[in-house]
């Protein structure tokens, strides 16, 4: 089933592109990815999404960014930024091979994404966007060397998951994630698919009052969320969620760094936040009020507007 939204209109007017990018190293797997703006712009802006997520989730703000912009005084730019928007799903999620050696571990993320890069080849200035779990991925790949521009980390996990602000919640999810890797293996994936753990997740997770809202974002959790390869990749995927965070990441990150972040994310506390800013050569923080982990979901256009900020005017590449 699929749930209408405010949002239909914007994701309407979305040109897509669906493309394979192949042979990742020696782990011999395909990625799927989809392109949106102009190909021949100077800006290319490459989005990970978070854990059990796809490409899907960061739709809404790839279509805020590049929808027209309104002007003080209540003009309107027709013409949309220039950007090359790049969404991989990642290795073993949505549409996305698992990498052939089954490292799923944060640094095989993090290799895999220097690779794609290298197999994706792009040209101009690069930005790397990381949301949630990407955030980490993002920032251990940078760390080793991705030779990207700019940053922009929104949600990012900012101290270890297990000290934020609803960590008993967390520790409910590493039980959880730890009963579905030990009971037999078609109990197991049915638990991780469970419909109504995934609403419990969703519910915990939206802020928005709005039921409207509401019911969209849990429909696309429903449709999204269980869109992984096996239980194996899930699992290596979690264990490196709760055992990692940016700020072990940060202190090597020397490129200029946008952090957009909520004010009621159950996570990560905002006040890791600003620890984390401070952590960083040259970073900024941005806070979004009355929204937590889904700003991706509820408030995509406050977060594109930070990134059209931060964006413009270009740096030098």
């Amino acid at each position: 089933m699929i749930v209408s939204s405010s949002y239909d209109k914007v994701l309407a007017g979305l040109t897509v592109r669906e493309r394979t990018a192949s042979a990742f190293g020696t782990s011999g797997s395909t990625t799927k990815y989809w392109e949106y703006g102009d190909p021949a712009a100077a800006t290319t802006l490459v989005l990970v999404h978070g854990f059990r997520g796809d490409h899907h989730g960061l739709q809404l703000v790839v279509a805020e960014l590049l929808s027209a912009v309104e002007i003080p005084g209540g003009a309107v730019d027709a013409t949309p930024p220039a950007l090359r928007i790049i969404a991989p799903d990642l290795p073993g999620f949505g549409q996305s091979e698992p990498l052939g050696d089954g490292d799923h571990s944060l640094a095989g993320y993090a290799s895999w994404l220097r690779e794609f890069l290298r197999v994706l080849a792009p040209t101009g200035r690069l930005v790397m966007l990381g949301h949630s779990f990407g955030s980490i991925v993002v920032a251990a790949a940078i760390a080793d060397g991705l030779a990207a521009d700019d940053v922009v980390l929104v949600n990012p996990i900012a101290a270890p998951a297990l000290s934020g602000p609803r960590g008993i919640l967390t520790r409910l999810a590493v039980f959880y994630y730890w009963a579905a890797a030990t009971l037999p293996e078609r109990l197991g994936y049915a638990l991780l698919q469970n419909r109504a753990i995934v609403r419990v997740m969703s519910v915990s997770m939206a802020k928005t009052r709005d039921p409207t809202l509401r019911r969209w974002i849990h429909n696309q959790h429903d449709r999204y969320f269980s869109a992984f390869a096996n239980r194996q990749v899930v699992m290596a995927a979690f264990t490196a969620s709760v055992s990692h965070d940016v700020s072990e990441f940060a202190a090597r990150i020397r490129q200029p760094t946008l952090l957009i972040a909520a004010d009621r994310d159950d996570i990560t506390p905002l006040a890791a936040q600003h620890r984390l800013q401070g952590l960083f050569p040259n970073a900024t923080l941005r806070v979004i009020d009355n929204v937590g982990h889904l700003i991706h979901y509820e408030t995509p256009k406050p977060a594109a507007t930070y990134i059209r900020e931060f964006l413009v005017p270009e740096r030098p590449v």
